[in-house]
């Protein structure tokens, strides 16, 4: 039982992350960081901000023991003014975790699992939020979280070994009356160690290396009409996500790029995509598109009905829904051929569906 609990208390106690195939971090091109201890300065005015620092295009990889979701790799997502977006990559899971420095705090806003696509819920609203980090930075700082639990500095010089190297580092205690979590932020580098102890368990996960460059991996499915055989295709294209990379500009992309002139395009060069967003709970995409598609893709009922499948196809895939709405400039889709009702959604469909050789 103790194994199953662990998997949902880990990805807030260890700020953690079954990993879809099609995820993974750049390991060719990255450069593992220097990392060197920070000298201790007991009389100084350091802030949250140089002990959890927001980083582009980083990744950070932490061993785990004890447990085997205690391993992770922590990705930059978004960075939006003073909130941070993370994608944690773990053995059981992948998850986006908000956190904000606001008011002299380090707050853990919004976190979802099962996060296997590209997505920004940094604009989360939450009044509920955890604080993990408060200042002043000093020992004896202490706060009391929802669930009743202490949380405190319990040293600010604390000699500390991970694989990465030694440091000196805060240490946060969290108590409650089952368990006890250690939490060890350093000068400008953030969160290198947690220790999470019950019951004679005892779960540690350790910084390893930190890599610069580093992009999130994807591979994608893209459906493509292949009018001529009267068929769909698709083609597997790596995709690599940088931090604040935007997601509809990268889709409009390979919507527009067929692998050969026989192919159909799925979106024409003069439209963009407005919006794109998931309702997970619905299991619906939704995808909003400038007014001028129907126009630009002067297509027959036929072609025009692979399109639109083709669409749905790629973004159900990639989301892991099974339904799609597709409107136009916020009204609902409707051409001399196909007229869709408000919030009617088109389903997915592989029948038939090759892949292209």
């Amino acid at each position: 039982m103790k194994k199953y609990i662990l998997i949902f208390l880990l990805p807030f106690i260890l700020l953690t992350s079954c990993n879809k195939p099609n995820t993974n971090a750049e390991k060719d091109k990255s450069e593992n960081t220097k990392i060197e201890t920070p000298a201790s300065d007991k009389n100084n005015n350091y802030t949250i901000k140089n002990y959890f620092p927001f980083k582009e295009n980083i990744r950070m990889k932490y061993e785990g023991k004890g447990n085997e979701f205690a391993e992770k790799s922590v990705y930059t997502d978004y960075i939006q003014g003073d909130r941070i977006q993370l994608r944690i990559v773990n053995p059981g899971t992948t998850s986006a975790n908000v956190l904000e420095i606001k008011d002299g705090e380090l707050r853990a806003i919004a976190s979802q699992g099962e996060f296997y696509h590209r997505d920004s819920i940094i604009d989360t609203k939450n009044d509920n939020y955890e604080i993990l980090l408060k200042e002043p930075l000093a020992k004896g700082t202490s706060w009391t979280l929802a669930n009743g639990s202490k949380r405190f500095i319990s040293d600010v010089d604390k000699e500390i070994e991970t694989p990465a190297g030694k440091f000196k580092a805060i240490e946060v205690t969290t108590e409650d009356t089952e368990s006890k979590t250690f939490d060890y932020y350093v000068l400008n580098i953030g969160l290198v160690k947690t220790v999470f102890q019950s019951k004679g368990l005892e779960v540690i996960t350790s910084l390893q290396k930190i890599e610069e460059n580093v992009p999130v991996i994807q591979t994608v499915k893209f459906y493509y009409p292949n009018y001529n055989e009267d068929k769909i295709i698709f083609v597997n294209r790596t995709l690599r996500f940088n931090t604040n990379n935007d997601l509809k500009s990268i889709l409009e992309k390979n919507f527009k790029e067929v692998p050969n002139k026989n192919i159909n395009k799925v979106m024409p060069e003069n439209v963009k995509i407005n919006k794109v967003s998931v309702d997970s709970k619905a299991n619906i995409v939704k995808i909003d598109v400038t007014d001028n598609f129907v126009k630009e893709m002067n297509a027959g009922s036929g072609l025009e009905a692979a399109i639109l499948r083709s669409i749905t196809n790629t973004l159900g895939d990639y989301y892991n829904v099974d339904k799609v709405s597709i409107t136009l400039s916020g009204k609902p889709y409707a051409s001399g051929h196909i007229i869709l009702k408000e919030n009617e959604t088109l389903k997915v469909d592989y029948k038939g569906v090759s892949e292209y050789k």
